[in-house]
């Protein structure tokens, strides 16, 4: 057997990349739901007008340490996964800190104005993400457990 690599240096669909984004938030809306839980219930006596801007300044960076820590290993994250896809940079080698921390940091500011950098691939010459051609990342399909039978 041989690995097929050619449609893992493939720029992956839109269609593949909004569908993941989509399994994306049903997975995150899990992930802040149980962590919101014990914050809430250590908080429950604070002070209100604190509570809200740490709860979400707390929501934001388990956010985005769940993104990082995914990107930075292995480029995944289970949707990605799912949909086999896989994070990179420009260059294809593998993201550094710097690429993952600004690639959420962009996405974040992106879904803070109405998804707009996610409609940017909609125009893009690329069709990339606007936190994507920001932060010098591409997502790719994944070609990685992918085989091809070689015949005899």
């Amino acid at each position: 057997m041989s690995t097929d690599n050619t449609a893992a240096n493939q720029t992956a669909s839109l269609a593949r990349r909004f569908l993941s984004v989509f399994y994306e938030a049903l997975l995150l809306a899990a992930v802040l739901f149980a962590g919101t839980l014990p914050v809430l219930i250590l908080m429950q006596h604070a002070e209100t007008a604190l509570t809200r801007p740490l709860l979400q300044l707390y929501l934001s960076l388990l956010c985005g340490t769940y993104f990082v820590w995914q990107w930075l290993h292995g480029g995944q994250t289970l949707p990605m996964k799912s949909w086999r896809i896989r994070l990179v940079t420009h260059e294809g080698t593998q993201l550094t800190p710097r690429h993952a921390i600004y690639r959420f940091i962009f996405a974040l500011l992106s879904l803070a104005l109405f998804g707009t950098g996610f409609l940017w691939a909609f125009f893009d010459r690329d069709r990339q993400f606007l936190h994507d051609r920001l932060a010098g990342t591409k997502i790719i399909n994944d070609g990685r457990g992918t085989t091809k039978v070689e015949r005899r």
